[in-house]
């Protein structure tokens, strides 16, 4: 049906412009005189240009997109070349093209418009650009440009997609944090590390097979010769500095800031020397296990980048139906945005059997606690649940506040 309407559309514009030239001859044929037969002959090269640039293929330019480096952090500019490139020298009075933006990046702020309108005559290379001023996170897919021409006179114009796909990756925006490892795992009082943390490598208890971020010194060459593959030995650990993180993701306001923070506490945490692991429960269960390193954090982050906030189920629920937490023993932190009575008892719960548990409350600017928020810290700190509350903008200070305690 769509197909048949653009052939009577095409038809019907024939038609009309077979009708101008008739009425344009005609006028000079009974008018006569120099006027008359100036208005024809102007009228005549722009009749059969139309003629002309309906038989003109679009479909012969190609249109190719050029981008920097397709890993950006939140809040980073996208410059963005297209170039376009035509086979065949024909004059086209303009060429209007645009990128056909997905949902996620249709709402950015333009600094320079991905709509632009050429006028490329008989140039067979053509380019424009165009940059969106603050990325948002996440992994966004470039798909399509729409090309517009026309005459002069608007009679006939030609429209074509034109396909040209593409992604980036946005990752979570980070802030410099200073890491210090709560001391209390094995040992009672809140005193906090500012030392790189470093494994007791004094007693060797066995062997496992290696894992990123595992020193090359640790290397049992013996045993990696009898199994044809890397072997690193176990040490005996008095003292664990592995973190597991845990993030929120159930539907609030405040739910980019709880991954930028859970993403620069990651990093934090990596660059002090420590290990850590991932728990995200969004549409899909995502578990990453504690290692270190830097493949380690390229995976987290990547994670991070495309994660959604569009959990059904509560984080006081995740901690007591997930049997993930009964097997780990290590040091537990929580990533949320949202308190309530019930995380307090199983964080509670939780940690008489396991260790030490920090629950990060991220909060707005300059948002306040509320009088229920505030008691219910109070309850935490009896329970001896620690609570930090870190405010957007101000990430640095998580760590130091447990400092100055």
């Amino acid at each position: 049906m769509k197909k048949l309407w653009f052939l009577i559309k095409k038809a019907w514009k024939f038609v009309l412009l077979f009708l101008l030239i008739i009425l344009s001859f005609s006028y000079a044929m009974f008018q006569g005189g120099f006027v008359s037969w100036f208005l024809f002959y102007s009228f005549l090269p722009f009749a059969i240009y139309c003629v002309a640039l309906s038989f003109y293929p679009l479909g012969e330019i190609a249109i190719t997109r050029s981008l920097s480096k397709t890993d950006y952090n939140a809040g980073e500019p996208l410059k963005v070349t297209v170039n376009i490139k035509r086979s065949r020298a024909f004059p086209l009075f303009y060429l209007l093209i645009e990128e056909q933006l997905n949902d996620s990046l249709s709402y950015v702020q333009q600094e320079k418009s991905t709509k632009a309108l050429l006028f490329p005559g008989f140039k067979k290379e053509l380019s424009y650009e165009y940059i969106l001023k603050e990325l948002p996170r996440g992994e966004h897919l470039f798909q399509a440009f729409t090309v517009k021409t026309g005459d002069p006179l608007g009679l006939f114009e030609k429209e074509k997609e034109f396909t040209s796909q593409g992604k980036i990756i946005v990752y979570p925006a980070y802030t410099e944090i200073l890491y210090r490892p709560f001391e209390n795992q094995f040992d009672q009082g809140l005193t906090a590390s500012r030392e790189r943390v470093q494994r007791d490598t004094s007693m060797v208890i066995g062997v496992r097979e290696y894992r990123p971020g595992d020193r090359f010194s640790w290397i049992n060459w013996k045993a990696s010769a009898k199994r044809n593959e890397f072997m690193t030995k176990e040490f005996e650990q008095r003292q664990s500095h592995d973190v597991f993180i845990v993030m929120d993701c159930v539907p609030d306001k405040r739910f980019e800031t709880v991954v930028s923070f859970t993403a620069s506490l990651m990093r934090a945490v990596l660059k002090k020397g420590a290990q850590t692991g991932l728990l995200t429960i969004s549409k899909d269960r995502a578990s990453f296990p504690i290692r270190g390193g830097e493949q380690q954090l390229q995976e987290l982050f990547y994670h991070l980048a495309k994660i959604e906030g569009k959990s059904y189920s509560s984080l006081d629920k995740i901690l007591e139906s997930d049997g993930f937490f009964v097997q780990q023993t290590v040091s537990f932190m929580l990533v949320t945005a949202q308190l309530n009575k019930s995380l307090i008892e199983k964080s509670s719960f939780l940690g008489q059997r396991k260790g030490a548990i920090t629950i990060f409350l991220i909060k707005e600017q300059m948002e306040s606690p509320s009088n229920e928020e505030r008691s219910l810290i109070a309850i935490a700190n009896a329970r001896g649940v620690r609570i930090v509350m870190v405010h957007e903008g101000n990430f640095a200070a998580a760590f130091s506040e447990v400092n100055s305690r």
